[in-house]
């Protein structure tokens, strides 16, 4: 199966980015399935009902969200109503919407996807990630009624991500990292099986910091003390995401490929 990961869409330029390459790549690489991360994708803060349609009408088969999940308030109430959202698992035991789910694929394969919030450097305590998806993946054994499995993990330790890619070894086909918005070099597959990259990076202007306008992050770090919002910089969004190609029989991993499309950060293909 050929999956695509596609990481944090940030702001306007990334929506844009998304809604117009995506189609192309999806024909291109004949993909199979296509999971984008949206949780920045509504002014940089949570993703709103209509900014999920559009990504989900360029063909994304789900969205995952992160620790800002419902920062648009329509979120609440979208999610329970578009099973392609995913919010993290560990978010809150009342929060609505589902934290991991079964979608079928082309060719009528099924794929799990889930993600979870870490807990190492967030702002809020969140439940063990660790044992959210142990419950998961012992529900959903590999090579079983799934032939490919993928997890999101939205965090903010390199350590935390790590550590998370080899507990899933073997039992996942797909380990990435998102939330801290700059792509990482690791992308490998494990010695169980699962690729893994610590960061899938964002779909954003990378002429920013981590995606917002230089200027106020600048004077807060220079002065610290702030004197306007952040704002998503509206420069050409780069794409960045994980290619994953994955045995349909053991659903473990047998290629992996770091995903730079335009913008800054442009590089080779598959």
């Amino acid at each position: 199966m050929k999956i695509l990961f596609i990481g944090d869409v940030m702001g306007r330029a990334g929506r844009t980015a998304v809604i117009e390459r995506l189609p192309r790549l999806r024909e291109a690489w004949k993909l199979d399935f296509v999971v984008v991360n949206g949780e920045n994708a509504t002014s940089g803060m949570g993703l709103n009902a209509a900014h999920a349609k559009s990504l989900l009408e360029a063909g994304a088969d789900c969205l995952t969200l992160g620790d800002h999940a419902f920062d648009q308030r329509d979120m609440l109430q979208f999610i329970e109503q578009e099973p392609r959202i995913l919010r993290p698992l560990n978010f809150s035991k009342v929060a609505p919407g589902k934290g991991a789910r079964l979608f079928t694929a082309s060719g009528g394969r099924k794929v799990l996807v889930t993600q979870v919030l870490g807990q190492v450097f967030m702002k809020r305590a969140f439940d063990d990630p660790f044992s959210a998806v142990d419950t998961v993946l012992r529900q959903h054994p590999l090579g079983g009624m799934a032939q490919a499995i993928l997890v999101d993990v939205h965090c903010e330790a390199t350590s935390e991500k790590m550590g998370m890619g080899h507990y899933c070894d073997g039992r996942a086909s797909v380990v990435v990292g998102t939330h801290t918005h700059v792509p990482t070099a690791d992308a490998q597959i494990l010695p169980g099986g699962t690729a893994f990259q610590s960061d899938a990076g964002m779909c954003g202007d990378y002429n920013s910091v981590i995606g917002m306008e230089k200027d106020e992050p600048l004077r807060r770090f220079i002065t610290g003390m702030s004197k306007g919002r952040f704002q998503p910089a509206a420069g050409e969004a780069t794409l960045s995401g994980l290619y994953v190609e994955t045995d349909d029989r053991t659903g473990k991993a047998v290629r992996v490929e770091m995903i730079r499309d335009g913008g800054r950060l442009s590089q080779a293909t598959p």
